[in-house]
Parts: structure tokens; sequence; C-alpha cells
């Protein structure tokens, strides 16, 4: 039985890393690193939007002439369900904006992870392993 992990480099080849190839590594891996993170803030932006959606529907119930309080920093006003609802659609466009420009990030960086496993792919073959878990 083989006491190896999965994609670890085995010291008994014959192939060598150079400096630049460990640079190269070390990008991945950072790359890799920052993409994780993207996807994890995407996840807490994806749940505010449902969030903000869902108060939008139990608003909807409210009745016109009540006051809604309202969380702005550290504080609540009070403010009419036009304003409110008017303060929702427009903190539920930002976190929107903010997906879409987290999604694009997202995308450079696997743009550049995939030249990068390109490169490392055709010079290590079966000596590296750069695909994630879950993939």
């Amino acid at each position: 039985m083989s006491t190896t992990a999965k994609g670890t480099f085995q010291p008994d080849s014959d192939v060598h890393i150079s400096y630049e190839d460990q640079q190269k590594i070390n990008k991945f891996a950072r790359l890799n690193a920052k993409v994780d993170d993207y996807k994890d803030e995407l996840k807490v932006k994806q749940n505010d939007v449902k969030n903000l959606e869902e108060a939008v529907e139990e608003l909807s119930l409210a009745d016109d002439s009540e006051k809604i309080p309202y969380l702005i920093g550290e504080i609540f006003i009070c403010q009419n369900l036009e304003i409110t609802l008017k303060n929702l659609e427009e903190a539920k466009a930002k976190k929107i904006h903010e997906i879409h420009d987290l999604e694009e990030k997202c995308e450079e960086l696997k743009s550049q992870m995939s030249d990068l496993k390109a490169h490392l792919y055709g010079k290590f073959g079966s000596h590296i392993n750069l695909e994630n878990e879950e993939d």
C-alpha cells in the first residue's frame, strides 16, 4: 500500500523543479486560495440578496400607514413603507452588482489558473496534481 498522498511530488522521480516552476506552482496556489475566498464571499452576498427579497415579500403584507424600522449602520430609523421598499431594492441592486463583480474576478483568476495548469501539467504530467478536491 502506498503511503504517499495524491498529488504529492515523489522525490525519487527524475523530474527537476526549477525556481521558475516553483514560482508558478506557488502562484497557482495563491490564485486558487483567492478563488475559494471569492466563492465564500459570493455565497454570503447571494444569501444577502435572498434575505432582501424575503424582506420585500414580508413588507408586501404591511399596512401603508405603518412606520417600518430600517437598520442603517448601528441604528434603526422608522420610515414609511414606500421609502423602505425603495431602500431594500437599492440594497438588492448593489448586492447584485457586487456579485457580478466577484463572478468576473473569479473568471479572470480561473483563466490565469488554466494557463498555469496547462504549463505545469505539460512539464510535470502525472507528477503534479492541481485539481481541487471538490471538482
